[in-house]
């Protein structure tokens, strides 16, 4: 019988946003962030220095004994919403959940708490489209070297330590400056991704490489409903805010029948995005019933952020079709993550088979 979820924010939780969105506010505005992206070396190394050892918070999913603050997926979901309403350039999901996740799952305490200090950058070299569950590609072993190619990996760009699977069973550790990292195009310039090539490349084995990944896969999933979030609640803040500003025929655009509906059907649909991904969140944290609200939740997240994202740069008329405003970095953030970690479809596909409602 499952316990009742807790949706509601805690003070502690609510002290945590509001230190992050401080710093972020500080270090992360959007033209900064369009500036970084146009440099070709979009991640914010000092940002990460900040919110990873300045304030601790790569190792929130660590336990204290191994190096990090022994928090919860919940409190790594307020986060994460931040970091979404920012579209901030650094690895912190990549890192800081899917690398960390796999990494508890082996139980490597020597690069746990490495990753937890932020001093070292960890990506598990699993394409960033696959869902929990789905089959992922695994490197050959020979003589104790890994050979192979993985393409479509999350922030291998900036990795110091990537995470192998392979075709033993195991899953390894690689210095990143073993392999080739080579950059494919993204359409989301603050998360690149990038194609891992192994040439007789060293790993050492941390464990089993199945539970690892799929571990990984499933709090990255439920997570990055709360990223999600932050950039839909972003879209919609600011396109009110736009609205109420925003004059034609001598009176606010925000006044306009047709468009106080789109608005208010918009923040029903947030409002129900935040429940999902608070869930999510709930469940990776207590254990609870968590392969079906992750489902839940990312089945519901991907279209609702994409709809805020693509209404916000309608809605802002002429100034949000040019690269200055940020309008454009939350849509692309919107579309890459619609296909993260499985789409929309994919979850409810498994939703149908973990409910045996499959279609006919």
């Amino acid at each position: 019988m499952s316990t009742q979820p807790d949706l509601l924010y805690s003070e502690e939780e609510e002290a945590l946003r509001a230190a992050v969105r401080d710093l972020l506010t500080d270090h992360c505005a959007p033209a900064d962030v369009i500036a970084r992206v146009e440099t070709g070396a979009p991640h914010d190394r000092a940002l990460w220095k900040s919110l990873a050892e300045g304030m601790g918070l790569a190792g929130l999913l660590v336990p204290e004994d191994q190096g990090g603050q022994g928090a919860s997926h919940r409190e790594v979901a307020v986060v994460l919403e931040e970091l979404g309403r920012a579209v901030a350039p650094v690895p912190y999901l990549t890192s800081a959940v899917v690398a960390t996740e796999a990494l508890l799952a082996c139980g490597d305490a020597d690069l746990l708490a490495a990753l937890a200090s932020g001093r070292t950058i960890g990506a598990l070299a699993v394409g960033l489209h696959l869902a929990p569950g789905a089959a992922f590609t695994a490197v050959r072993v020979q003589d104790g070297l890994l050979h192979g190619e993985l393409r479509g990996i999350a922030d291998a760009s900036v990795a110091d330590v990537l995470l192998v699977p392979a075709e033993d069973g195991g899953l390894y550790a690689v210095d990143a400056n073993a392999a080739t990292i080579t950059a494919q195009a993204s359409l989301d310039l603050t998360r690149p991704v990038a194609t891992v090539r192994l040439d007789g490349a060293p790993g050492r084995r941390l464990g089993d490489a199945e539970p690892a990944v799929r571990r990984a896969l499933r709090a990255a999933a439920g997570l990055l409903a709360s990223e999600q979030l932050g950039v839909a609640d972003w879209a919609l803040t600011e396109t009110v805010r736009y609205l109420k500003e925003r004059k034609q025929f001598n009176r606010p655009v925000g006044g306009f029948q047709a468009l106080k509906h789109r608005l208010a059907q918009l923040w029903l649909e947030v409002v129900n995005l935040r429940a999902a991904a608070r869930g999510a969140a709930d469940a990776l944290a207590s254990g609870e019933d968590t392969d079906v609200i992750v489902s839940v939740a990312q089945a519901y997240a991907a279209p609702v952020a994409v709809h805020a994202a693509e209404e916000a740069l309608q809605l802002h008329g002429g100034i949000g079709m040019t690269w200055e405003h940020p309008i454009h970095l939350y849509l692309k953030r919107a579309k890459a993550d619609s296909i993260a970690y499985g789409t929309a479809d994919a979850h409810r596909e498994a939703l149908a088979a973990r409910v045996d409602l499959q279609a006919p």
